[in-house]
């Protein structure tokens, strides 16, 4: 089954409130009108597009413990010497398409990473319950996103409605500010150029891994030249 078909289905019981969601319709209501919202807003069209530099970001040296990034063997920061040359992806719940498609990216020359806000911890076990081969990178308050364009911060309403439902997206992020990245992916290459960049509002919404392959085969292309 397809990755789209997946969250069409997904969306399918989450709003017809089956279990174990069991979700009532305002609560159905509130996300659609936040998500309509975020559309409309043009955040993704503002977002870091093709044919962009990656940003050129503060180093962060030390593991994370907290608040800090996790670094990358090997790598001396976490500004475009870790970010060029790879695939990176925002928002982690996806994960396991990502996975199964690694093979196929390694095989074009390609390494692959995901940044979230999260906490060290939830990281952890987001790559344990996934069986992760790749590293979910800390971007704490989302700055990482926000660099790239993708830091949105959640309606008023919507942030009652996660506390009414008892949903802890500060003590699952480790921060207060109640932000979160669009999903995306940007194919990055070695000379920090964006070589594929898709934003989408919609979470229900994700290509399939493969529409990156012509972006990761022309980067290979480039390194080879």
């Amino acid at each position: 089954m397809s990755l789209q078909a997946r969250l069409d289905a997904f969306k399918a019981d989450f709003e017809a409130g089956k279990p174990p969601y069991n979700v009532p319709p305002s609560v159905i209501a509130t996300m659609r009108r936040a998500t309509a919202e975020l559309i409309a807003s043009g955040l993704a069209e503002r977002a870091l597009k093709v044919g962009d530099r990656a940003p050129a970001l503060r180093a962060q040296r030390r593991q994370r413990c907290g608040r800090s990034f996790v670094r990358v063997p090997g790598a001396r920061s976490v500004g475009r010497q870790l970010l060029s040359g790879r695939l990176v992806s925002f928002a982690t719940w996806n994960c396991r398409r990502l996975q199964a498609a690694l093979p196929e990216f390694q095989r074009l020359g390609a390494s692959l990473i995901a940044l979230s806000p999260q906490t060290a911890a939830n990281s952890r076990k987001s790559a344990r319950d996934n069986r992760l081969a790749f590293p979910i990178l800390g971007d704490p308050n989302n700055a990482v996103a926000a660099a790239f364009g993708l830091r949105f911060e959640r309606p008023n309403y919507l942030v009652a409605l996660y506390k009414n439902l008892k949903n802890d997206l500060p003590g699952f992020n480790g921060d207060s500010s109640w932000t979160l990245p669009m999903p995306a992916r940007f194919v990055i290459g070695a000379d920090g150029a964006l070589r594929y960049a898709e934003v989408n509002p919609d979470y229900t919404k994700r290509p399939e891994p493969e529409a990156m392959r012509p972006a990761l085969r022309d980067a290979a292309t480039r390194r080879a030249a």
